[in-house]
């Protein structure tokens, strides 16, 4: 098949935004509220995973994990529910194609919204997988290895990790725009998922309902510490989703129009 060109990317990709742009508050939250704990199941099954594979083989169980997440953004990006940082570059297209401005504060509520009722539902399946026995043996362990680890950054090393982080997921949506197919969509998905995990680069939701399902295991983090690895990645999620990828590619299908 043909690839579309730049500008039909940007077409598809602004009708996609005015759909999300447009959705009534009770939509918004409750597909933000399943993209927050499907996203969970992802993260639990990096953990078990890398447990699996950490006794015998070492530095591959971190392949492992990241093999296992990709599954987990597959879940919420192909439920067509809301993920923050990934519902960047369609409502950012919806607006420069509008009429009425650019559109600001409809942009600002969706991700506003996203990103807070994201983390509400992540933080409930989080507090079940919390509990002694929810997990196998030795994931919890695993969780909060790598949890304190994502933590204990230091600032420009975690915030130039949300920028890519940002990037990435954001250029997710710009590469669903030039697929159609279910498998092609799943495929890209799964991709973008297992090199998300891979770096491990931060994103916001995965990132911090990462370090607080390891605290629940008993990391060793305090509050005030997750909240500082939220806010940074949150930065350098829009630096990158909407600096680096959806302002280029906006820029690009403005060019070739």
């Amino acid at each position: 098949m043909t690839a579309p060109s730049p500008t039909r990317i940007f077409e598809r990709a602004a009708d996609e935004g005015e759909r999300r742009l447009d959705q009534p508050m009770l939509e918004l939250v409750a597909t933000s509220f399943i993209a927050g704990f499907t996203i969970v199941f992802g993260i639990a099954a990096l953990g078990i995973a890398h447990s699996a594979v950490d006794d015998a083989f070492g530095q591959v169980a971190s392949l492992a994990g990241a093999v296992a997440f990709g599954v987990g953004l597959v879940l919420p990006v192909i439920g067509r529910v809301e993920l923050f940082n990934e519902n960047f570059f369609d409502p950012a297209a919806a607006a420069v194609r509008s009429d009425e401005g650019w559109l600001v504060g409809p942009q600002l509520r969706l991700w506003t919204v996203t990103l807070l009722v994201n983390l509400v539902g992540g933080t409930l399946l989080v507090g079940l997988f919390s509990i002694e026995g929810a997990l196998p043996p030795g994931a919890g362990e695993s969780l909060v290895t790598t949890s304190e680890e994502i933590a204990h950054l230091d600032l420009p090393a975690r915030l130039a990790s949300a920028i890519a982080g940002g990037a990435l997921v954001a250029l997710l949506s710009h590469l669903l725009a030039t697929v159609e197919a279910s498998g092609s969509r799943i495929t890209v998905t799964y991709l973008v998922g297992f090199l998300l995990a891979l770096g491990p680069f931060d994103h916001v939701v995965v990132t911090g309902l990462h370090v607080l399902l390891g605290m629940g295991h008993g990391a060793a983090i305090t509050i005030g510490r997750w909240v500082a690895v939220v806010g940074v990645a949150t930065v350098g999620n829009v630096v990158g989703g909407l600096g680096l990828v959806t302002v280029s590619h906006v820029a690009q299908a403005k060019g070739a129009a």
